[in-house]
């Protein structure tokens, strides 16, 4: 399938459904292909135009998604429409169903050791034990990472979930992506919380609205009122500025076709 990007704020995004996008993960795991994944939100798309590692982490992904509402938003701005969001806890949901049909296994790797348990005994009681390659909670030492990309390795995963915070998981992955050899890898945020029953999911209409952030500042307010009120201010000035070019540069260039 030949996939187009484009690119927001100098932040490549693919042109893709779920549907499609299950589908090459599909293909790549039965190939035995490596694939790295990842997804982009507003937060996210402003952080990287400042840290150099995680924009470099977000280049080198070969599935790069729209995630956050906001994007698909800023798409249609830009006349770059992308066609749907594609969730990063929805598409996990989606592959874990996969795995089970498939029977692909799955190393889960992030969160609290209570949240993760909780996953684990969620998924095995719904999907069956045999989707279960492994699992490792996320909080290790920076020298510790070495060992716990080894034992990924050693699990024979099909597919790698990483629960754990931005930017930390994509460096992660982009560092030991090489060793860990998982054919299909990708971080999944704050899923593994969600999953687990401890922080509850937007309702549709909130998530459909482009407000999903708000229902999630009001569970944990102190945590990330911050986050959301500076990063969604700040993603909207650069969307907002990068139109201002394409206008400005519109300007220019009609009277030169005539």
């Amino acid at each position: 399938m030949q996939v187009n990007r484009i690119k927001i704020c100098n932040v490549p995004v693919d042109v893709l459904t779920m549907q499609q996008t299950v589908a090459l993960i599909d293909e790549a795991i039965h190939e035995k292909r490596s694939i790295h994944h990842v997804v982009i939100n507003a937060v996210k798309m402003v952080n990287a135009q400042k840290d150099q590692k995680l924009m470099d982490s977000i280049v080198s992904c070969d599935i790069i998604n729209a995630d956050g509402q906001g994007i698909i938003w800023a798409s249609q701005l830009l006349n770059k429409p992308l066609p749907e969001r594609v969730a990063g806890i929805d598409l996990m949901e989606n592959l874990v169903e996969l795995a089970a049909q498939k029977k692909y296994r799955i190393f889960f790797l992030g969160a609290k050791e209570e949240i993760l348990q909780k996953v684990i005994q969620t998924y095995s009681e719904k999907y069956g034990n045999e989707i279960i390659a492994g699992y490792n909670n996320g909080y290790f030492k920076p020298e510790e990472e070495e060992k716990i990309a080894k034992k990924i390795a050693d699990s024979h995963a099909d597919i790698l979930f990483v629960a754990m915070s931005s930017p930390k998981k994509e460096i992660f992955l982009n560092t030991h992506k090489d060793l860990i050899k998982t054919p299909f890898i990708m971080g999944v945020g704050g899923s593994f919380d969600v999953v687990s029953g401890f922080v509850k999911r937007a309702p549709k209409w909130m998530q459909e609205s482009g407000l999903e952030w708000l229902y999630r500042t009001l569970q944990e307010p102190r945590r990330m009122w911050k986050r959301y009120l500076f990063g969604n201010s700040s993603f909207i000035y650069l969307v907002l500025k990068e139109k201002w070019k394409m206008l400005k540069w519109k300007k220019k260039i009609i009277p030169l076709l005539h």
